[in-house]
């Protein structure tokens, strides 16, 4: 029976063979609530061998000029009202406003229904997201596996290995290998690591630089000291002051996964009466402005922050007002800001 379906099938016959209601293969096509996951599955998958021609499912209506920036939250430490997320939105206002888009902003949080909030973007009137994922981990994605999207979609600042979706990101290893390479050729010593206590992707990354630059020292890894802390001024100078307390071995330079933790370590070590560099010199990541004005200023990685942006959305207009398209990863290059605390 099944061989003599015709390819092109409709939403009618489609119902028929799975029987199936019209309005269960109807809320399927169109990613709708309303049927199972198993039966969505199962709808799904007769469509595409049977020619279904989804064109029929799609709305009328004037295109849209609206794009949705999704905020994700895991922990909130990382993605908070910092210079850095100001200077992220900034770019990307920018660039809607010379593309004439509006923009709608909407925060997702750990515990929330995700695939709910998704699914309630797709269905509006937003032209395409942005997805703010520096907090997100790789069980967070599991929803875009399972849902079809009907409209563009663009990752920014999420430093985890995919391939099948649009993404602007730090060129965190090319960014933490630069530093680590440069605080060695200064002190000509080995360095430590100041790295987060939040497993976030671009942490990893800079890790992974950070270590790169160590081995092509001749340097073995393992004897690079380790300081686990919060990634924020008081959160590290809080954890820090408890590891000189407990009197931690200290190394004679380090790299930090960003500029709170630096400069949090830095005024530990002060209170303790280290001098900032002649006893021991740090350099952090991210170039965040108070970076320029402590005592001493922080030597940094700078990142173009506002240009990923401004990057992120023109990718996402591309992808609007074009054809379908291979998925491409846009990584930002970054360079030392050379200051006083090296």
């Amino acid at each position: 029976m099944l061989g003599l379906i015709k390819m092109g099938i409709t939403g009618k016959e489609l119902a028929n063979l799975l029987n199936l209601s019209e309005a269960a293969i109807s809320m399927a096509l169109r990613d709708k609530q309303g049927v199972s996951t198993q039966t969505r599955k199962r709808i799904l998958e007769a469509a595409e061998k049977y020619g279904y021609d989804y064109t029929k499912t799609e709305k009328k209506r004037k295109p849209s000029r609206h794009i949705t920036f999704i905020i994700y939250k895991r922990q909130g430490a990382i993605v908070s009202e910092t210079p850095f997320f100001s200077a992220l939105f900034e770019g990307i206002e920018t660039a809607c406003a010379e593309f004439n888009y509006k923009l709608q902003i909407t925060y997702i949080y750990k515990d929330d229904d995700m695939q709910k909030k998704i699914r309630e973007i797709n269905d509006s009137d937003s032209a395409g997201i942005i997805l703010l994922g520096t907090e997100m981990q790789l069980d967070d994605f599991h929803v875009f596996d399972t849902m079809k999207l009907r409209i563009p979609f663009i990752l920014l600042d999420v430093n985890l290995d995919f391939t099948q979706y649009d993404s602007v990101l730090i060129n965190n290893v090319q960014g933490a290998f630069e530093a680590t390479n440069y605080l060695i050729s200064k002190t000509k010593k080995q360095p430590g690591h100041l790295r987060s206590s939040y497993p976030i992707g671009n942490f990893n990354k800079r890790a992974e630089g950070f270590y790169k630059s160590v081995k092509m020292h001749g340097m073995s890894a393992s004897k690079s000291i380790v300081h686990t802390l919060t990634p924020s001024v008081e959160g590290a100078f809080v954890d820090m002051m408890e590891l000189l307390e407990q009197g931690e071995e200290l190394a004679p330079c380090y790299f930090a996964d960003n500029d709170l933790i630096a400069i949090g370590v830095m005024r530990a070590l002060q209170k303790k009466g280290y001098r900032i560099p002649d006893d021991i010199s740090i350099i952090g990541f991210d170039d965040l402005p108070m970076a320029s004005y402590i005592e001493p200023s922080l030597t940094t990685v700078h990142v173009p922050v506002k240009y990923m942006g401004i990057t992120a959305v023109k990718r996402l207009n591309e992808m609007i007002n074009g054809d379908k398209h291979s998925p491409i990863k846009i990584l930002v290059s970054t360079r030392i800001k050379k200051r006083r605390s090296l």
